[in-house]
C-alpha cells in the first residue's frame, strides 16, 4: 500500500500540518533507544560477510578454469553489494560512536569493493542534505537520465534520444553502474577530491591487482573476461535496484525552493515493504524514510523505528509512502517514461 502523492508531483501541492516538528519525532525515536549502537548485530554482519567472502574464494580456487565460475560471479555480485552496504553504514557513522573507527571500516570495505570511500561520503552527504532537489542533489544529476521535465527539456544530441527512451534503457544502464563507480573512484583520487588520496590510491591499486590477478591466474583468459563482465555487471544491477526505489519517481523539489528537514526527507523518500529477508537484501535501505530522517541510526534499528515514524506522519497529516518491491520499480519506470514522453513525440513540419 502506498500513501504517496501522485508520482512526479511537486511538494508544493502537499499541505501537511506538523505542529510538533522534527524535534518531537526525534524525542520519540531517541526515547525508544533507537539511536544507540547495535555493535553486536554489526559484528554478526562482519562475520557473515567474512564467511561468505572466504567461502566464495575457496570455491573459486577449487573450481579452477571452469565455466561454472560464472555462477560464482553471480554469488560474488551479491557479496560485493553486501560489503558496499557496510561501507554505506560506516559512512553514516552507524556502526561505532567515533568517526575514526567507522572510517577504518569504510576505507577497508571501499578497498574490498573497489570504491573510493571518501568520494562516496562526499556525494552521499550532499544527497542526504538535499534529496531530490533540482539544484543540489548529485544523485539526480545523471547525464543520460532525466527525473524532471526541466531536465528532459535541457537534453541535447544523442542524450535527448536516450532520455526519451530512458524507461527502456534504465535496466541495461545499470549493468554499467559498477564500472561507473570504479571510474568515479579513480577520477576523484587523481583530482585529489578525497581527504586521503594516497590511502585511497593504495587501496584501489591493491584491489585491482588482487582482483584481476586472481581472476586471470585461476581462469583461462576468455573465462576471466566473462567472469569480470558478469560479476561487475550484476553488481551494478544489484546496487541500482537497491538504491533506485528510494527516491526515483518521488517529487522533485523545484530549483530555489527550500523545505525543512522533516518535510524534505519524508516527501521525497519511499519505503519498500517486505520482511527480514528484504531487510538483508536491501541493506536496510528499504526503510528509506527513517534512514533519511535519522542517517546515523544503526541499520538494525530501522525496522523498529518504522511504525513510530509512520504513526507520527499520519497524526500530523504528512504523506508517508510505502509500497511493495515490484510496485516500487513500476513507479520508477512509469515516472521515467512520463518524463521522457515529450522527447518521443514527433515535432512535425514547421507551420506555414
Amino acid at each position: 500500500m502506498t500513501t504517496s502523492p501522485p508520482t512526479g508531483t511537486s511538494p508544493r501541492r502537499t499541505r501537511p500540518t506538523t505542529e510538533g516538528g522534527f524535534g518531537e519525532l526525534a524525542a520519540l525515536v531517541s526515547g525508544a533507544g533507537l539511536l544507540q549502537e547495535a555493535r553486536r548485530t554489526y559484528l554478526l554482519l562482519f562475520a557473515a560477510n567474512a564467511v561468505l567472502l572466504a567461502g566464495g574464494l575457496t570455491v573459486f580456487v577449487w573450481l579452477g578454469p571452469s565455466w561454472w565460475q560464472l555462477l560464482l560471479a553471480v554469488f560474488f555480485a551479491v557479496v560485493t553489494t553486501q560489503l558496499a552496504f557496510i561501507g554505506h553504514d560506516a559512512g553514516h557513522r552507524q556502526i561505532f560512536a567515533g568517526r575514526r573507527a567507522n572510517d577504518v571500516v569504510g576505507y577497508l570495505h571501499g578497498g574490498l569493493v573497489g570504491l573510493s570511500y571518501g568520494a562516496w561520503v562526499t556525494q552521499h552527504t550532499a544527497h542526504h542534505a538535499h534529496p531530490n532537489h533540482a539544484d543540489d542533489d548529485p544523485d539526480i544529476d545523471i547525464p543520460v537520465l532525466a527525473f524532471s521535465p526541466e531536465q528532459a527539456a535541457a537534453a541535447r544530441g544523442p542524450v535527448r534520444w536516450m532520455v526519451g527512451h530512458q524507461a527502456y534503457l534504465f535496466l541495461p544502464l545499470l549493468f554499467l553502474e559498477g564500472w561507473s563507480l570504479h571510474l568515479t573512484a579513480v577520477r576523484a583520487i587523481l583530482r585529489r577530491e578525497v581527504p586521503r588520496p594516497r590511502l585511497e590510491a593504495a587501496l584501489l591499486v591493491a584491489h585491482a591487482v588482487g582482483y584481476l590477478g586472481a581472476v586471470f591466474w585461476v581462469l583461462a583468459p576468455v573465462q576471466a573476461v566473462a567472469f569480470v563482465v558478469v560479476h561487475q555487471g550484476l553488481w551494478g544491477v544489484y546496487m541500482g535496484l537497491a538504491f533506485a526505489p528510494n527516491h526515483k519517481g518521488m517529487p522533485v523539489i523545484p530549483a530555489g525552493r527550500r523545505l525543512d528537514h522533516l518535510h524534505k526527507q519524508v516527501l521525497t523518500s519511499r519505503n519498500v515493504l517486505g520482511g527480514r529477508v528484504l531487510d538483508v537484501a536491501l541493506g536496510g535501505l528499504n526503510y528509506q524514510i527513517e534512514h533519511h530522517l535519522f542517517p546515523r541510526m544503526p541499520r538494525p534499528h530501522l525496522r523498529r523505528a518504522q511504525p513510530i515514524v509512520q504513526e507520527f506522519c499520519t497524526t500530523h497529516g504528512l504523506p508517508y509512502t510505502r509500497t511493495g518491491p515490484l510496485r516500487s520499480y513500476a513507479e520508477v519506470l512509469r515516472h521515467l517514461h512520463e518524463v521522457g514522453a515529450p522527447l518521443r513525440r514527433p515535432t512535425g513540419p514547421p507551420a506555414g
